[in-house]
């Protein structure tokens, strides 16, 4: 066996060796034992299919955070095993957060949905549309109908997803990526998926809140949820935990990820965060923790586009089904990371997947896992 091989072999037997540590360090609670044993049945063909270095998993059943667990490594140079406890980056599931903060404020009476954005962050410019004005609402940018583009490219020289600035203030350092650009449609009328649109509904918190965007969410979301743990992804920083990011070469071996800093779009995609914490964040909306549920319902109801149809995504929630059961969740992907939150409302249950790879179907994962909760058999 040549030196390459073995060393893989060698990653691959400290894995499995880890994954049985990360399974012993599982939460307890009233999972069924069947239950149990179908997710991390489901977990180790996942793994084993997408060659993921490691992934945690946590469960909410009844309304309350039942079971979570690690699974693999959390640094495979270090040998450190993934837990439920590891920090991963949410990516787009960063969104929920900033939605769950905005609809705060507009509970409280500080935020009109459908006011002009420039009312609170006056530096985002106005807007014309085919030579008209066309104003945009936090509505529009919560549910991705402001017209507002995404990311230029995906290539590894396009400055905005693969960016390596750091920015102190990520509200300001965003906006200069697309704020002079022109919209791709007028407001209201398509849905156009934006992580840029974010940054501005970050820009309106601050100003409806007279608070920092970080701030005002660790006091009013992150705390009363009880997430103690979630913190911004600042590269330079030490923060305990936080796992190490990878991805596949051409061939389909692991590799570290490219470089990125995420510090000019925390709004829409720059958040850490552990299972734990996110299964809390669950737990917190189903028991009306951190907004009411008249606030909860509008966060989950379904936009229109100009052509009166459903657009299957409220105020920073994705909608749908998986085995005749109504699902609210959003899924995220950026360098090193794939992952997905769901959340069955009237089933009062939820499931949360991080892991730390890139391009890995972790929404595939999380429905088969809310399918075993639903009482189904996956497929």
């Amino acid at each position: 066996m040549d030196s390459q091989k073995s060393s893989r072999t060698r990653i691959l037997i400290t894995v499995a060796c880890l994954c049985l540590t990360a399974l012993a360090a599982a939460q307890n609670g009233k999972l069924s034992p069947e239950k149990k044993a179908a997710i991390e049945s489901a977990v180790s063909k996942f793994m084993a299919a997408n060659a993921v270095p490691g992934v945690s998993v946590a469960v909410v059943e009844g309304g309350e955070y039942e079971w979570s667990a690690g699974f693999g490594a959390a640094d495979l140079e270090n040998f450190v095993p993934a837990t439920s406890q590891t920090l991963y980056r949410l990516a787009s599931v960063s969104k929920p957060i900033t939605a769950t903060a905005a609809m705060l404020l507009w509970q409280q009476g500080k935020l009109d949905l459908d006011a002009p954005v420039q009312k609170y962050c006056p530096a985002f410019p106005e807007k014309t549309f085919l030579e008209k004005a066309a104003p945009i609402t936090t509505r529009q940018l919560l549910g991705h109908l402001a017209g507002i583009r995404h990311y230029k490219g995906d290539s590894p020289d396009d400055p905005e997803v693969f960016n390596i600035r750091h920015f102190e203030n990520p509200i300001q350092g965003g906006l200069q990526f697309f704020k002079d650009d022109a919209l791709l449609s007028k407001p209201g009328e398509a849905f156009h998926y934006t992580t840029h649109g974010y940054t501005v509904a970050g820009c309106v918190i601050e100003g409806a809140s007279s608070d920092n965007y970080v701030d005002y969410v660790r006091k009013n979301v992150l705390q009363p949820a009880g997430m103690t743990h979630t913190i911004v992804d600042n590269r330079y920083k030490v923060i305990p935990f936080r796992t190490r990011f990878y991805q596949k070469d051409k061939a389909g071996q692991v590799e570290n990820a490219d470089f990125l800093d995420s510090s000019y779009k925390i709004p829409g995609g720059g958040w850490l965060s552990s299972a734990d914490d996110m299964a809390n964040f669950e737990v917190a909306l189903l028991k009306d923790a951190i907004v009411k549920r008249e606030s909860r319902n509008l966060m989950w109801t379904p936009l229109k586009t100009g052509d009166g149809k459903d657009d299957g995504y409220g105020l920073g929630w994705g909608t749908g089904e998986v085995s005749g059961v109504s699902l609210v969740g959003h899924s995220g992907g950026q360098q090193g990371t794939s992952t997905y939150i769901a959340l069955a409302p009237r089933q009062q249950a939820g499931v949360v997947i991080l892991t730390n790879i890139e391009h890995t179907d972790a929404t595939e994962l999380g429905r088969q896992v809310m399918t075993i909760l639903a009482g189904a058999k996956p497929n």
